[in-house]
């Protein structure tokens, strides 16, 4: 990806941007009303095919690397990339629900970590750490910073909470393809990295695991796990650089009307 020259977008390219990331937002809220106990990761993969494509839109990532899916749904100890199929969800697990759409040329790519039931406090609070550094990453992303000032709020909030920052895997600018330059590590050192403009949409994607750092691939070539097998996080949005102040282009509020009404939402 380091390679790959930087892209900014127009205004009106992040308005289009923006539409295709509401529709992960849709897709992901008709997860919410379906994810529960005993239902398969594979029935929650078709739901969201079917819905992507009713609006007139395709799914992102499948065909996508060889994707076989339009979910990737990471239970428990994967950390990202696990494969929809027939595992049935049971009380107690998190489930990592990973989006992406592609509509009008445009990208949109956003994840969530769902609830199954009744989930450990100390599983819950790795949910809200891992948020929470969602949101302390979206507030470096203004122009001028640098992805290094990103990554360094994510890690020291992540770090500070007696968690792990996955480091082989990073966030990435969005655009006309899923993953554009620049790469958006959620480690880092202030000062450094790509430099920030506006124009530039960036995926802020932070993977926290409960424990250790390191992950390993499995044989399937696509889910990775906490080396520890702890429970591992993970939330993304997609974020226009700006002066002053990121413009947040997805967003979590459908999913969260959803699981409010559910009785499901984390709350503080």
């Amino acid at each position: 990806m380091g390679t790959k020259p930087l892209v900014d977008l127009s205004d009106d390219e992040i308005a289009v941007l923006k539409e295709s990331s509401l529709l992960v937002g849709k897709t992901l809220a008709e997860v919410a009303k379906r994810i529960g106990p005993g239902v398969t990761t594979g029935e929650l993969d078709r739901l969201a095919e079917e819905f992507i494509r009713d609006h007139g839109a395709v799914p992102g990532f499948k065909g996508l690397y060889g994707c076989p899916s339009t979910l990737l749904i990471s239970v428990n100890e994967q950390v990202v990339h696990g494969l929809p199929g027939d595992r049935a969800l049971r009380d107690g697990d998190i489930a990592s629900v990973d989006c992406g759409v592609l509509m009008n040329g445009l990208y949109g790519d956003s994840a969530y970590t769902f609830m199954i039931g009744e989930v450990a406090e100390p599983v819950k609070r790795l949910l809200r750490v891992t948020r929470e550094c969602l949101e302390k990453g979206i507030a470096a992303a203004i122009e001028g910073n640098r992805t290094g000032d990103i990554g360094y709020a994510i890690q020291q909030h992540a770090e500070s909470s007696g968690y792990g920052v996955v480091r082989e895997l990073v966030g990435h600018g969005v655009g006309h393809k899923l993953h554009e330059a620049p790469e958006v590590p959620n480690y880092g050192r202030r000062g450094h990295g790509v430099k920030l403009r506006t124009g530039m949409v960036l995926a802020i994607e932070p993977m926290i695991n409960m424990g250790v750092k390191e992950v390993k691939q499995l044989p399937d070539g696509w889910t990775v796990v906490s080396r520890d097998g702890k429970p591992s996080a993970h939330y993304e949005h997609n974020v226009a650089v700006r002066a002053g102040k990121a413009e947040v282009l997805s967003t979590f509020s459908y999913i969260e009307d959803v699981l409010k009404k559910k009785g499901e939402l984390i709350t503080a």
